[in-house]
């Protein structure tokens, strides 16, 4: 097994080029697409970088992987695939996902039965990589639809964990729960302790370099929210103070209009420009809240 991974600096995101050495079969794991909020330019220089270094290393993309809806980052999925003819995996929490994020965003799927994913994966689900076969563990929490993908000796866990000295990720959006992240950090304690945990994100001091991988052992041990010695009511108090004082992040709005339809820009408008929107001052939750109740009134 072979892991080569890129850090794109201003999203601190980790995208992982992963390979089996024999048969050049290889996945990319959470990619990312550079987009500027201000001027609405995107930059395909990172994604570019990635699939290059795979060309080189004459790796075929036979998949591209997605941890969760990701909700600071643009995802570079659909590019990848139209480049090298890819297909798309992620939980199949995200059907839920796209009805929230439809509600906030006054949008709509033409047809819900065609999603633009080509896999929608659940626990102990497989995929084959050539030689490599990767299983599929649901670690919701920070949000509903988070998977962990497990291959040989790693574990991609999406934003489940940080470093051991960033801790956890927050749970305050749609769909989380801190006791539900508590215990999927659990599950990931559980498993062999020399396992190597990939991040999807690091955000490092200035001066120093972004941590990409530590073993389950230095988790366990070392996390400063959630270790061996942590009760699970302690970490939920923790949690929801927490995330009680945080601001969404940057690039939520934008991100998940593009995410919940595997990267691909929005339908261009009767222009033919492609536009993103924003909600005039009124929060997600309210917006979701309001298209359950109006639903529920159906």
């Amino acid at each position: 097994m072979q892991i080569t991974s890129f850090h794109e600096p201003v999203t601190g995101t980790w995208t992982h080029l992963l390979a089996d050495p024999v048969t050049l079969s290889a996945a990319i794991i959470d990619p990312v697409w550079e987009f500027d909020p201000v001027s609405g330019a995107t930059d395909t220089a990172f994604i570019e970088n990635v699939l290059r270094e795979a060309e080189e290393r004459q790796y075929r993309i036979e998949w591209v992987l997605e941890t969760h809806a990701h909700a600071d980052h643009l995802t570079a999925a659909d590019q990848v695939r139209k480049r090298t003819g890819a297909q798309i995996g992620c939980s199949r929490g995200i059907l839920e996902v796209r009805k929230n994020f439809n509600r906030v965003f006054g949008t709509h799927d033409a047809d819900p039965s065609k999603i633009p994913f080509d896999r929608l994966l659940s626990e102990g689900d497989e995929i084959e990589l050539g030689q490599l076969r990767i299983s599929v563990m649901e670690t919701p929490g920070h949000t509903s639809d988070s998977l962990t993908y497990l291959v040989a000796d790693a574990a991609f866990v999406g934003d489940t964990l940080f470093a051991p000295a960033a801790g956890t990720a927050r749970c305050d959006f749609p769909g989380g729960d801190a006791g539900t992240l508590f215990d999927s950090i659990s599950r990931i304690h559980e498993l062999p302790p020399e396992t190597r945990i990939f991040l999807c994100h690091d955000y490092p001091g200035k001066g120093q370099a972004p941590v990409r991988d530590f073993t389950v052992a230095e988790s366990r041990d070392q996390n400063i929210h959630a270790n061996a010695r942590t009760r699970r009511e302690d970490y939920v108090a923790m949690r929801q103070e927490r995330d009680a004082t945080l601001g969404l992040p940057r690039l939520i709005l934008p991100s998940l209009q593009v995410n919940i339809r595997a990267g691909a820009a929005p339908e261009p408008d009767a222009n033919g420009v492609p536009y993103l929107r924003t909600p005039f001052n009124r929060s997600i939750a309210e917006l979701i809240q309001a298209g359950s109740a109006a639903k529920a009134g159906d």
